[in-house]
């Protein structure tokens, strides 16, 4: 790891590392608001010529409300694509900072936790690197993190920022994390999450309520479906010919409505149920001698062991038990409910083992680690 010579103005300290988002990629909450709002822009439009063409109405609220949510959608899309085009990384000796012309926002990087990696589904070389920094429990509980979208080999810069030399495979998203350690660095257990009939089940209030969430819209779309079926047989009866351009822009405005509102009921469901029962399929633990990983799928989650202070055990249905690992570091105290407890699920990856099956070697295991002093 070698610096390029320069050095960063505000901190006054050399440049280790700089960098550039190597790929846009639009966030996929702008994504998908931008194909839902495109769908309800769609059929506003053509609900809206429909009436006009079959009742002479004035439809220039509809139109106006249609360009509105055609704007929005277009906005989804590119303005985070203008935003990241013009960002820029930097590891000094002493922060990670992320800078766009006056914007800037860093991180100390004594007081990082963990880091999150996902990587592009089009570029096995290429991911975002978010790094997450433990706070206090309570009414100081707070989430502080920076992303930096679009790395080469995001692997590879986590390892700058660790002040480690990256090893030579690291920066292809496509190899196993085994295959992917540092120099020197021992794999010490190893296991996937025991399966239990259990992971169908929410495990938490907000996957709850949106199975709820789910199921409404379900009969929601139901609803509107029969509806819509009773409103096209009513057009029909005042005489209006099937194949009349009228009628299919107005079967098609109502097809696309109640098309969106079936996929969306679809959508919550399976984010609340199905998903997250496939990802812990897909989830595999590595307790190395020096890092804690954990890879599910496209996502890694990168911890450093002398970061856990302590393990809480948590027994789950099947005899096994979930490990929440409680952390700290310099000047990032995080101790009672930090760690897996600190972030709210689906934040991403979190610091916690489910369903381990070995629970108390593990435990052992991991408290065998270095801690951190407990004085500030």
């Amino acid at each position: 790891m070698t610096s390029d010579g320069s050095r960063e103005s505000l901190f006054d300290g050399p440049v280790i590392w700089r960098g550039r988002p190597a790929r846009l990629a639009v966030p996929p909450l702008c994504k998908w608001g931008a194909i839902v709002f495109s769908f309800v822009s769609v059929s506003t439009l053509l609900g809206a010529v429909a009436v006009s063409m079959l009742l002479s109405a004035n439809v220039g609220e509809m139109m106006l409300f249609s360009a509105w949510f055609a704007a929005m959608a277009v906005g989804l899309w590119r303005v985070p694509l203008w935003w990241r085009a013009e960002l820029e990384y930097f590891i000094t000796d002493r922060s990670i900072i992320v800078q766009r012309g006056r914007y800037r926002r860093f991180i100390d990087r004594r007081t990082i936790s963990f880091a999150r990696i996902q990587w592009d589904p089009h570029r096995a070389d290429v991911g975002d690197l978010e790094l997450v920094r433990a706070v206090p429990a309570g009414a100081l509980m707070r989430r502080i993190t920076i992303e930096l979208h679009g790395l080469v080999g995001p692997d590879r810069v986590w390892a700058f920022a660790r002040g480690v030399t990256p090893a030579a495979p690291a920066g292809d998203g496509q190899r196993l994390l085994a295959q992917r350690l540092d120099e020197g660095e021992r794999v010490l257990w190893s296991a996937h999450p025991a399966r239990h009939w259990s992971r169908l089940l929410p495990t938490n209030v907000r996957g709850g309520l949106s199975a709820v969430l789910g199921l409404v819209l379900v009969c929601a779309a139901v609803m509107a479906a029969v509806d819509a079926l009773h409103g096209v047989g009513k057009v029909l009866g005042t005489g209006l010919s099937p194949g009349s351009f009228s009628f299919v822009v107005l079967v098609t405005a109502v097809a696309i409505s109640v098309s969106l509102l079936g996929a969306s009921a679809v959508y919550v469901m399976y984010a609340s149920i199905v998903r997250p029962a496939r990802l812990e399929r897909a989830t595999r633990y590595l307790i190395t001698d020096r890092r804690v990983l954990i890879q599910r799928g496209p996502e890694e989650l990168h911890l450093e062991r002398d970061r856990i202070v302590d393990v809480i055990d948590a027994p789950v249905l099947g005899g096994k038990k979930d490990l929440f690992l409680v952390l700290s570091g310099p000047r990032a105290r995080g101790l009672a409910l930090s760690g897996g407890f600190g972030e709210e699920a689906g934040a991403g990856l979190q610091p916690v083992l489910k369903f381990v099956e070995d629970s108390d070697a593990v435990q052992k295991l991991l408290k065998s680690a270095p801690h951190i002093p407990m004085a500030a």
